[in-house]
């Protein structure tokens, strides 16, 4: 009987996280006077903190739930505040998260997902389901999907795929439009692109390689050839291009 006695006190200290001899299981009041934890309550109907405490107060790692699920925050508590934490709904949604005691909305946050942009009742956007045009199986002219890292509900970075045509982009994003470093597969023209863009546009520094095994190596201007050398299949320079203009060898 002893020996049973000293395995179920182990049992209880070893699956419940404990910090010297406070218990780690708080709930939730509103009074007069603020908000108060107290050791005693109703999970199902006041939130529930479970894990570190000091001193009375939420310090160290813990989880705080919310009455029926709806919310639950994981992280680090100091001094019975919130220093490093996440929110997060029932369904995994990221509702936002705290870094060193300050809140940051979910939207802020980078996250990887799914967007399309196209048109949504008269206006072309960024949406987290398709509009006009109805599903992936409908009528999809001039829908992209994008999938990759978003943040403020835009791409960040990632591969942006037509419906119509099958053009891909990988890369870099910004303010919603190709930005930075990226590859564009036009499968129309068989172009692939590797290089800089800017606004949407190919910009500054890339190289154009066609079908036909002729490349472009050089800069790029609204979207054109700028100043750089135009070569065969075999290496071989057949052309330059000066200010936009193009100078046959």
């Amino acid at each position: 009987m002893k020996h049973l006695l000293l395995i179920l006190i182990s049992f209880l200290l070893l699956s419940s996280p404990v910090i010297g001899d406070e218990p780690v299981v708080l709930y939730q009041y509103e009074t007069s006077t603020g908000i108060k934890w107290k050791t005693f309550g109703d999970g199902k109907v006041q939130p529930k903190y479970n894990g570190e405490i000091k001193n009375g107060l939420m310090d160290g790692l813990g989880v705080l739930t919310y009455p029926y699920g709806e919310k639950s925050v994981v992280g680090e508590w100091k001094n019975g505040k919130e220093w490093n934490t996440k929110h997060t709904k029932k369904d995994g949604t990221l509702l936002g998260k705290i870094e060193k005691g300050v809140w940051l909305d979910g939207e802020l946050i980078e996250r990887w997902g799914v967007l399309y942009h196209g048109l949504r009742n008269g206006e072309r956007g960024w949406y987290e389901e398709k509009g006009e045009g109805g599903n992936e199986g409908g009528n999809n002219k001039n829908w992209w999907k994008f999938e990759g890292k978003i943040m403020n509900g835009k791409p960040k970075e990632g591969t942006y795929v037509s419906y119509t045509n099958k053009d891909k982009y990988v890369g870099e994003f910004k303010d919603g439009k190709r930005n930075g470093q990226g590859t564009y597969l036009n499968y129309f023209y068989n172009q692939k692109y590797v290089g800089e863009f800017k606004d949407g546009d190919y910009d500054d520094q890339g190289t154009m390689t066609w079908s036909s095994g002729e490349k472009y190596v050089g800069e790029y201007k609204f979207h054109k050839e700028w100043n750089g050398t135009q070569y065969d299949k075999d290496g071989n320079i057949i052309g330059k291009y000066e200010n936009g203009k193009y100078i046959e060898q």
